[in-house]
């Protein structure tokens, strides 16, 4: 499965940022360039369980392709779903199952930097957006 451009691009500027602060300040850029959902937006029906922040996410289906959104009350973790959404953002729900969400932080250089807390909550998103890509 190739690399959409967004996903490519954010790939680039994590693999350029040096380090673990680099990648945290690059995290954040990212996290800033996320649309944040209004308050009236943010209901408890598309809250994430198991993150220890608040993560809201919503998924939309476009024709046969997926389309997700997502919040965080807080700056890195709205970075983190930033990297989650352009790579999973155009892709089938087929698609989307098979991807190796590991070998993706990995590449991005964030697996070795993830507190469990924040890995758990990561996961409990991608479990989310796999169940809601079977969902619509």
């Amino acid at each position: 499965m190739s690399l959409p451009a967004a996903a490519q691009q954010v790939l680039n500027l994590l693999q350029q940022s040096p380090g673990f602060e680099g990648r945290n300040r690059a995290l954040l850029q990212l996290g800033n360039q996320l649309p944040s959902f209004a308050s009236e937006q943010r209901n408890d029906e598309d809250l994430v369980p198991g993150c220890d922040s608040q993560v809201w996410l919503r998924c939309e289906r476009h024709a046969e392709t997926l389309q997700f959104s997502a919040s965080s009350d807080a700056r890195l973790i709205r970075g983190l779903l930033a990297c989650l959404l352009l790579r999973a953002n155009g892709l089938t729900a087929a698609e989307l199952a098979l991807l190796d969400w590991p070998d993706w932080l990995t590449q991005l250089g964030l697996k070795q930097q993830l507190s469990p807390s924040r890995a758990n909550g990561l996961n409990a998103v991608v479990q989310r957006m796999l169940l809601l890509s079977q969902a619509i």
